[in-house]
């Protein structure tokens, strides 16, 4: 009598073993791909500085402009040129500056020498003129003194004149007339009558009458 077929256990449970392995690898693998393209997504950070052993690098600054290049000849003779006509601009603009600096002095120096020169001529004027005043008032009193002793006996007139100083003596004597005059110095002391005739012709001499 035949037996009914039963499968063996062995292959059955090799092939649900290959089965659930491959299920786990196929899930792995699964999660691995995800993370992957998450870490190729995140941008990678910059490259830092190469370092040196005294500290990090420094950055550069800006660069220095390049030397201008040599003056030709004729440019080094032609701003020569310009430089001394600079220098002699500026040396005229300074000496025009003082001329007039000096003109303006000299104007005000000038006024006020002109404002002096007029005090002076005004002080003068009044000067003179009360010099003026005053020899006709001695002139008209002298005149009044001669009306007075012409009109005296000469004893009287002498005695008086003897004692009257040699100038006033002179101005009496010169403007009496010579007939009065002459009757009182003969009066008058000889010494004083010698003395005032001496002097009166002193005078006279160097004042003649017109």
């Amino acid at each position: 009598m035949k037996l009914p077929f039963r499968p063996r256990l062995l292959p059955v449970a090799l092939l649900a073993m290959g089965l659930l392995a491959a299920a786990k690898i196929e899930r792995l693998v699964g999660q691995r791909a995800p993370r992957g393209e998450a870490q190729a997504s995140t941008p990678a950070p910059p490259p830092r500085p190469p370092t040196t052993a005294t500290g990090p690098a420094t950055v550069p600054g800006p660069q220095a402009p390049a030397a201008a290049p040599p003056l030709s000849a004729e440019e080094a003779a032609e701003r020569a040129v310009l430089e001394s006509l600079r220098a002699r601009r500026l040396d005229i603009e300074r000496r025009a500056e003082e001329l007039a600096q000096r003109e303006l002095l000299l104007g005000a120096t000038e006024r006020r020498l002109s404002e002096r020169l007029d005090e002076l001529r005004a002080l003068q004027a009044r000067l003179q003129g009360e010099v003026r005043t005053r020899s006709e008032r001695e002139e008209a009193g002298i005149r009044q003194l001669v009306r007075v002793y012409e009109s005296m006996r000469p004893r009287d007139a002498a005695t008086i004149l003897d004692d009257l100083d040699m100038p006033i003596l002179l101005q009496v004597l010169d403007r009496m007339r010579e007939a009065k005059a002459a009757p009182v110095l003969a009066a008058m002391r000889p010494e004083r009558a010698r003395a005032a005739t001496t002097e009166l012709s002193r005078l006279r001499t160097a004042n003649p009458n017109p």
